[in-house]
């Protein structure tokens, strides 16, 4: 299994950007599917994106898609969330995922997460 580390979270204004980052430890990162979940309160963790371990294709769930981008950097194990035009319902803990079943929501290793707060 990879270790990974989030930050980057914290409070924005609706409207606003914040760019995740989570590093993984291991000499094995560029061979993982790797993904962001995010599980605000009250609520079951869901899936956010995700990318191929070349780069190569992303997902993302329809609640993001086109004001979130995932992307990776092999030679630096880190794996990047640019989320833009943040809303107050994207208000949640932030969690990395790595595995090759992390579109499935069945990864096997995760973050201990960064909270995004969006203020309205």
């Amino acid at each position: 299994q990879v270790q990974l580390v989030e930050s980057g979270g914290g409070l924005v204004q609706a409207g606003g950007s914040l760019r995740l980052s989570c590093a993984a430890s291991g000499r094995t990162f560029s061979l993982y599917t790797m993904g962001w979940f995010r599980q605000a309160p009250g609520k079951e963790r869901e899936f956010v994106a995700a990318i191929a371990s070349s780069g190569g294709i992303t997902y993302y769930a329809d609640s993001v898609k086109g004001r979130v981008t995932i992307s990776r950097e092999n030679g630096k194990n880190t794996v990047y969330l640019q989320m833009n035009s943040l809303k107050p319902e994207d208000t949640a803990v932030y969690h990395c995922a790595a595995g090759p079943l992390v579109v499935d929501g069945r990864p096997d290793s995760w973050g201990q997460g960064t909270q995004v707060t969006v203020s309205s």
